[in-house]
């Protein structure tokens, strides 16, 4: 079955960065879209950040375009997602999902909170 195990979250200061990793087992990685999305504290998932599998092309929300980038290796089955210059309203659980669009499958999440 589908496996997905975030890791890496933590606690870090505004402008301050992170290295979020998913270890994925399961499915086939290499071929699938991988996708970081995250969620604050009473709000919804929001989408941040997709990779493709043939040429590695790479999509983001405008709230993180310039800060953070994905990435993946394809000969461990890891996604990873590089948080720089972190903002307070960065904090928020963070997932990794094997859909571009369907989030229901997603890992156990790590939780990232950005504070002074």
């Amino acid at each position: 079955q589908v496996q997905l195990v975030e890791s890496g979250g933590g606690l870090a200061q505004p402008g301050g960065s992170l290295r979020l990793s998913c270890a994925a087992s399961g499915f086939a990685f290499s071929s699938s879209v991988m996708t970081w999305v995250r969620q604050a504290p009473g709000k919804g998932l929001e989408w941040i950040a997709s990779i493709y599998s043939s040429v590695g092309n790479t999509y983001y929300a405008d709230s993180v375009k310039g800060r953070f980038t994905i990435s993946r290796n394809n000969a461990n089955n890891t996604l990873y997602l590089q948080l720089n210059s972190l903002k307070t309203e960065d904090t928020a659980m963070y997932y990794c999902s094997n859909s571009r669009y369907d989030f229901t499958t997603r890992g156990q999440g790590t939780q990232v909170t950005v504070s002074s």
